[in-house]
């Protein structure tokens, strides 16, 4: 099937900017929440698997659990900013090149923002596992690898900061023009 029917372009400018904005918030707390369980995931069970060994970790190495869970609070805080950054449009403005920009900017801060913690949170798991594993077999090494932990924790924070630049290009038509 040929055609200007069927090309991207066209969907992309058909599809409404609300569903763009939608989806783009969606995925900002929802790929965040995914990137927070699987470094829990991953921290949870090296820890419980090392507290066997060395019980008297379990307490201190629960900072790690604390980092990734911050993952997913940093994905709840960018979709409400975004959830405030929709603006109602009069129907015959709804497909204007403002509104499709405030649409992608949303889709767009939101994919940033999800995809960026999902990646932290993993690092902070993966980081938060040999902490724990660490530890349980020399507690000198807890204070260094937890600051290494916290370099990890902000790569979430990066992409939070560029989801917020990102969508602040989202202006939508005054509702007179």
């Amino acid at each position: 099937m040929a055609g200007p029917s069927s090309s991207w372009s066209r969907a992309l400018v058909q599809i409404s900017p609300y569903t763009f904005s939608a989806i783009g918030i969606a995925i900002a707390i929802g790929v965040s929440v995914l990137g927070a369980a699987w470094g829990i995931y991953i921290t949870g069970s090296s820890l419980i698997g090392a507290a066997i060994k060395a019980p008297r970790i379990t307490s201190k190495n629960l900072i790690s659990v604390i980092f990734c869970e911050a993952v997913a609070i940093y994905g709840v805080i960018v979709a409400i900013i975004l959830q405030t950054k929709l603006e109602s449009v009069p129907a015959s403005q709804i497909y204007a090149p403002e509104s499709l920009r405030a649409g992608y900017a949303i889709f767009a801060s939101g994919i940033i923002v999800g995809f960026a913690n999902l990646v932290c949170g993993l690092c902070v798991g993966i980081i938060g596992s040999s902490c724990a594993l660490s530890d349980a077999q020399n507690s000198s090494l807890f204070v260094k690898i937890l600051v290494i932990e916290i370099f990890g924790s902000a790569l979430g924070l990066f992409g939070v900061i560029v989801g917020i630049i990102m969508s602040a290009q989202a202006s939508w038509p005054s509702k007179g023009a």
